[in-house]
């Protein structure tokens, strides 16, 4: 499975950005998608994430009611919307897919990253 992010860069605090991430190849072997990202000298975090089945979503506490994990199966992609974004959102955003079968991690799939900087 390939994954390719989009969308990312340069807004100022408030503002809002888009990130996508199409999926190809054998995506049949996925079962969970999500966003994650990693800030300079921290650890890589959960920022959004559909559950096994894709019948719920979870979000970081940081960022609820802020952004909102979206896709379109039609066209393999998964899109992270990001409102009223804070320097604090900063970081290099990856997009995440897995095969998790039960609580064994089977496939686990990252894009590149895509770079989100925030201004104050």
């Amino acid at each position: 499975v390939q994954l390719v992010e989009s969308g990312g860069g340069l807004v100022q605090a408030g503002g809002s950005l888009r990130l996508s991430c199409a999926a190809s190849g054998s995506t049949f072997t996925i079962n969970v998608m999500g966003w994650y990202r990693q800030a300079p000298g921290k650890q890589r975090e959960l920022v959004a994430a559909f559950t096994s089945g894709g019948g719920n979503t979870n979000y970081a506490d940081s960022v609820k009611g802020r952004f909102t994990i979206s896709r379109d199966n039609a066209k393999n992609t998964m899109y992270l919307q990001m409102n009223s974004l804070k320097p604090e959102d900063t970081a290099v955003y990856y997009c995440n897919a897995r095969l998790v079968a039960g609580t064994v991690l089977v496939y686990d799939y990252w894009g590149q990253g895509t770079q989100v900087t925030v201004s104050s």
